[in-house]
């Protein structure tokens, strides 16, 4: 039982933190980062507004006749609505930082949803009669669900940060990062308060005075400073969007891959065969609170050993992006299990570790087939491991399957995971060694 809610753990923190955070820091999927057009930039300021700093900072933009995006935490902006309206006023774009500064893997979907993007939302368009719909969650850290809030939102992330949270780095060499760093497209992170845990007091003093400099040089070199709604406005009008779609989905498969590598060395988990690993299995006790009833009348109750099967999703994927149809690629699955069995049997009578295995043990989405393999199939215990098993094998069903979403979407009732099972006695007398 305890292995069980470790390994649930483990999937919940993998899915709700770690795939995001892949996903959107490494490779961008899911938010925008970086334009796309020659001599354009984009200045964002988080953390505001700031009844000291961001009247300075407003007051150099509008003397080098500058746009930019403010990314305000509504609590500061509810007790400085003056600062919201002058910011609106002078034709900047205001987008959301969540109410209070806090991390969005600290705190569950509806609070990030209702109490900090809502309740943002209504203060910002209290004073402006204007309604933000571009968001930056602080720290630049999203969990699994806030990919659903893409609906509503625009969310905006970076491609140069610049630390100018911190004094030490003082306005000379701010300001030399910048000039050296700044391209074609870049969206600079800049912050207009030090009250952020981590930041200093005073950071924001040596940033506008690096930024004055900055700001003189860039026009120099003919950069064109706009908010990020235009700049996402034109590269959605001349991007070509097969190559956004197609893009994003084979990073998904990489960084899943990666994930793939990791666990598989955690648990150690191996291949059956070298030669051809598409089937992995790892040999330990059965942990589960419920008595596997087996159709042959066998049964793994808990404490029996049993060999725990996995399929390297590597090896799946290739088959299912080659694969004409979910059908063609059933069979050819099952035809591989059909030659896996008797080298298990092998296993199950040569080798020590299998010694004592009572059966073989997996969870699957796709468990139709497995009944002509001498396979039970058997509902999963309702409940907290049930609930991110499902999750995640939809997940990774999304990502794998030829058809992606619209298989998630044809008759979802009959994706439910399923334990599969098969006694040794019943392996073996289907599958003779050979």
């Amino acid at each position: 039982m305890r292995e069980k809610l470790l390994w649930g753990i483990l999937v919940f923190l993998v899915i709700y933190m770690f795939i995001p955070w892949v996903l959107t820091r490494i490779f961008g999927i899911g938010v925008f980062r970086k334009g796309s057009v020659q001599r354009e930039i984009a200045f964002t300021f988080d953390d505001g507004p700031d009844p000291k700093y961001t009247p300075l900072l407003l007051d150099l933009l509008k003397k080098h006749n500058v746009k930019a995006t403010f990314f305000v935490v509504g609590q500061k902006a509810e007790h400085h609505p003056e600062l919201i309206q002058r910011i609106h006023e002078d034709g900047h774009q205001i987008g959301i930082h969540n109410y209070i500064h806090a991390s969005n893997w600290l705190m569950t979907p509806w609070t990030i949803k209702k109490e900090h993007l809502l309740r943002s939302a209504d203060v910002i368009e209290a004073i402006t009669g204007e309604r933000p719909t571009y968001y930056r969650p602080p720290w630049g850290i999203l969990n699994i669900w806030d990919f659903f809030l893409k609906k509503q939102y625009h969310i905006v992330f970076w491609s140069l940060m610049a630390h100018d949270w911190r004094s030490h780095v003082s306005k000379r060499k701010l300001e030399n990062k910048l000039l050296r760093k700044i391209t074609d497209g870049s969206v600079i992170l800049l912050h207009d308060s030090g009250e952020t845990f981590g930041a200093d007091h005073d950071a924001p003093f040596y940033m506008l005075e690096a930024l004055d400099h900055v700001l003189v040089d860039l026009k120099t070199r003919s950069f064109h400073c706009v908010r990020i709604d235009e700049m996402i406005h034109y590269q959605d009008r001349q991007t070509h969007k097969p190559l956004i779609q197609s893009l994003p989905k084979q990073l998904l498969v990489f960084s899943w891959m990666l994930w793939e590598q990791l666990f598989l060395k955690l648990f150690r988990i191996v291949a059956i065969d070298l030669e051809n690993p598409l089937l992995k299995v790892r040999v330990r006790e059965y942990t589960g609170s419920q008595t596997i009833m087996l159709d042959d009348g066998e049964q793994i109750f808990k404490g029996d050993h049993i060999a725990e099967l996995h399929f390297d999703n590597r090896i799946l994927f290739q088959l299912s992006a080659n694969a004409a149809s979910e059908v063609q690629l059933a069979i050819q699955i099952i035809r591989k299990m059909e030659i896996f069995m008797p080298q298990v049997n092998l296993l199950l009578q040569n080798d020590p570790l299998w010694h004592n295995v009572k059966g073989l043990y997996g969870i699957s989405l796709i468990h139709r087939g497995s009944k002509k393999l001498g396979f039970s199939v058997i509902d999963l215990p309702k409940g907290f491991f049930s609930m991110t098993t499902q999750f995640y094998l939809k997940l990774l069903l999304s990502v794998l399957h030829p058809q992606g979403k619209k298989r998630l979407q044809s008759k979802p009732q009959l994706l439910v995971p399923k334990i599969i099972a098969i006694s040794k006695k019943e392996l073996m007398n289907r599958y003779l060694a050979q």
